[in-house]
């Protein structure tokens, strides 16, 4: 009896979203902790194409970052995107760097860059384009060379810490450990604490995916760029 009366319940719960029209399921949706929205897409075609659509970020953006509507043009190599890819990069702003509580958009737009370039591609291309691309993009921004060499530094370090541990990652990080060595003048060489964290994760995370031949070339490399070493990467 009492599992009829839950299903009826559901069922009217269920009719009574269907009847609301989009723009107020969107005020509901927007309200609700961002940690539930991939779920509550999953519930129903309607709902999943209203996530999908250009509507419910707008309101998004507008509901949990309302200074967002007064950025200015957007110049530099990483665009912008709409307004979803916009609220993605302000909320990793926000809840990963968190600057003096500051919500700064280009942090949050050239993590997502960063980490989408080593994520998903087979062949990202080289660090030090990557790290041009993001140093560009602080300077047309107006940052100046010393804070966007720091920025970036915090990006790449970032993304290293927040990459899966799986096959692809390790197979990332040890070609970013065996690229060659290339002078590229200040600000556009990767600071010595992403070089550092690269091989760090490397010994510490992914030591058992090392076959011997590998494990000595890259430990030969460390040795070579930092005096002295952890005993623990031995």
């Amino acid at each position: 009896m009492t599992d009829n009366r839950d299903s009826d319940t559901l069922i009217l719960v269920d009719n009574s979203f269907g009847r609301l029209p989009d723009h107020l399921l969107i005020e509901i949706f927007i309200r609700l902790p961002v940690s539930e929205w991939a779920q509550i897409s999953c519930v129903k075609k309607q709902w999943a194409s209203l996530f999908l659509g250009e509507c419910l970020w707008q309101a998004a953006l507008m509901r949990t970052f309302p200074s967002a509507s007064q950025a200015k043009r957007w110049p530099g190599p990483i665009p912008q995107g709409l307004s979803k890819r916009r609220f993605a990069a302000l909320y990793v702003g926000k809840h990963i760097f968190a600057l003096d509580d500051e919500i700064d958009e280009i942090l949050g737009l050239t993590y997502l860059f960063l980490k989408e370039q080593l994520e998903l591609s087979n062949m990202p291309p080289p660090s030090g384009i990557l790290h041009g691309t993001i140093i560009d993009q602080f300077i047309t921004c107006g940052k100046s060379r010393d804070v966007a060499h720091e920025l970036a530094s915090q990006i790449w370090l970032a993304v290293l810490d927040n990459l899966d541990e799986n096959q692809h990652t390790f197979l990332l990080l040890k070609r970013l450990a065996l690229e060659g060595d290339v002078f590229l003048p200040f600000p556009y060489s990767r600071s010595i604490k992403v070089q550092w964290r690269v091989f760090e994760k490397l010994f510490t995370d992914f030591r058992d995916c090392f076959d011997p031949a590998d494990y000595y070339d890259v430990l030969a490399i460390a040795k070579n760029k930092f005096q002295p070493i952890p005993s623990a990467w031995f």
